[in-house]
């Protein structure tokens, strides 16, 4: 071959190499700038959404007020870049029912979907869950952590799942297993009623993990717009976290929640067995001398998950999906430590049933082109049931009109528009709380009924029910409690726990089982 020729062929294939070199940098090149051309450009009419659930997570936020000593600048940062519903309230104060019907789009009443104690899939087997319907609609669905209540999962709900599609939480440290660390257990004792600090960085918690999980698929191009739901655990109990969080709050300037003595002395029989339900938590709590380092451990608690929410704030805001994303933050239900005299949750008092719900919707979307509002509160009455119509709204996603709930946009648009929409909360079945902006009325399955005044009477000391003057008041609100709520079906129940109290499923089943008389005003 001479040298002329060799030069030839050398130089065609180092034109050809270049070639096929330049083609792959565009490839990368493509690849790297995809996702942020799919989250400006491609999907501008179907945003993605983000959607961060906290568990047990009352008012004792930064936003909300509960509690002067709360520590939460992640959640603030966001409610300066959201709206910030004031007034928001769960469908029931426990973890099942309230899930279940923020994921079906159905209120307890409807669906018969009541108690922790319940299958919601038995329940509601016909339900399409709000990523199933996500998923039809052309999105990618995923999520890491409790959405659904434990082991109660619904694959058709995600294409992917942390851990797993089979168990949706990862494990979580438990300091000494098998036994608590600070709160000496009762007969009936829930064993995780537990708080202390634990010697493990955050990157080895439970929460981590699923924030990780999570920001990793943040970080990575997708060719569909996504539907990701995180669920951050804590501030559920036991209440262990890094050590860190705990100092944040020293037990010698630690504020204990505001009491009335006697508080109890104006309900009637239901509201003072649910204040002591399963064992009488608070007289516990107070002979083991543990309410101070209690809400120390809940303090806690909330400051880690809203470290943890920082982080997935973080890994938004540093991915190409920032300014094509709807964030929604919200939490399942309420929490008392130690106001009437009551523990947990499961009542229908305000410090139960109100609950986080905070909405950040993008510009450029069909349903609010401007974006919503940033850093406004809305004080109006909404429920967590309004969470599935408002996502598909503002996704521009077929409506469901035979869900419950209404649609928030108008309020993202306009937080001081007119809304006229009570929120509704059950405890088990043919018990309700009526909220309005004013008026807390509750009903119990005894026939007793609590009556409070929000304008003057906000911590619910004085129960007004049995006054005379009060009587329109209340024939206005009782026409909001649902005629004919769903039945609890008992072939829905699951085993219990010795801790477990089961719901009842009619008046008569709770007159039986406390061997009480029927009484005149009670429908028997």
């Amino acid at each position: 071959m001479t040298s002329q020729n060799y030069k030839s062929r050398f130089l065609k294939k180092w034109e050809r190499d270049l070639a096929i070199g330049c083609l792959w940098i565009a490839i990368v090149v493509q690849w790297h700038f995809s996702g942020e051309l799919h989250a400006s450009d491609s999907l501008g009419e179907n945003p993605n959404v983000l959607f961060v659930a906290i568990d047990d997570l009352n008012d004792w936020i930064e936003p909300l007020g509960g509690h002067p000593q709360a520590r939460t600048p992640h959640l603030s940062r966001f409610a300066a870049q959201a709206v910030n519903f004031t007034r928001n309230y769960c469908p029931s104060p426990g973890c099942n029912p309230s899930r279940s019907a923020v994921m079906t789009g159905y209120h307890p009443y409807t669906s018969g979907m009541y108690s922790n104690y319940q299958d919601w899939r038995k329940a509601i087997p016909n339900a399409i869950t709000l990523g199933e319907y996500f998923r039809k609609n052309g999105y990618w669905s995923a999520g890491a952590g409790k959405i659904f209540h434990y082991s109660q999962v619904a694959p058709a709900c995600w294409d992917d799942y942390f851990p797993s599609q089979t168990k949706n939480m990862p494990d979580y440290h438990y300091p000494r297993p098998g036994q608590t660390v600070n709160m000496p257990v009762f007969h009936h004792m829930y064993q995780d009623f537990d708080w202390s600090p634990i010697e493990l960085p955050d990157e080895k918690t439970g929460d981590y993990q699923c924030v990780k999980w999570i920001s990793d698929h943040l970080a990575r191009p997708h060719d569909k717009p996504f539907f990701l739901a995180c669920g951050i655990y804590r501030p559920h109990v036991p209440w262990y976290v890094p050590q860190k969080y705990f100092d944040l709050f020293p037990l010698e300037t630690l504020q204990l929640p505001k009491v009335l003595k006697g508080d109890l002395d104006d309900l009637g029989i239901r509201g003072k067995e649910l204040a002591a339900r399963g064992g009488n938590y608070h007289q516990h709590v107070l002979a083991a001398g543990q309410w101070k380092k209690a809400v120390q451990g809940y303090l806690a608690s909330i400051a880690f998950a809203d470290a943890m929410l920082g982080k997935l704030l973080d890994a938004l805001e540093q991915s190409a999906y920032a300014n094509n994303t709807i964030v929604v933050v919200w939490s399942d239900h309420g929490w008392q430590l130690g106001e009437k005299q009551h523990w947990r949750k499961f009542a229908l008092w305000e410090n139960l049933a109100r609950c986080v719900l905070m909405i950040k919707s993008p510009q450029g979307i069909a349903a609010l082109p401007e974006g919503a509002k940033t850093g406004a509160n809305c004080k109006r009455i909404t429920s967590l049931i309004d969470i599935y119509p408002t996502l598909l709204e503002l996704c521009d996603l077929p409506p469901r009109d035979e869900l419950d709930g209404h649609s928030l946009v108008p309020l993202l648009l306009n937080p001081n528009t007119e809304w006229n929409y009570p929120a509704i909360t059950t405890y088990d079945y043919s018990e309700f709380s009526i909220r309005t902006e004013r008026w807390r009325y509750i009903s119990y399955i005894d026939g007793s009924e609590e009556l409070y005044d929000h304008d003057n009477d906000p911590e619910e000391w004085t129960n007004l029910a049995t006054h005379p003057e009060y009587q329109q008041v209340k024939t206005r609100l009782t026409k909001h409690i649902p005629d004919n709520p769903a039945p609890l079906r008992k072939e829905t129940l699951i085993k219990i726990m010795p801790h477990h109290i089961p719901p009842y499923g009619s008046k008569e089943e709770y007159r039986r089982r406390n061997k009480r008389p029927a009484r005149n005003n009670l429908d028997f």
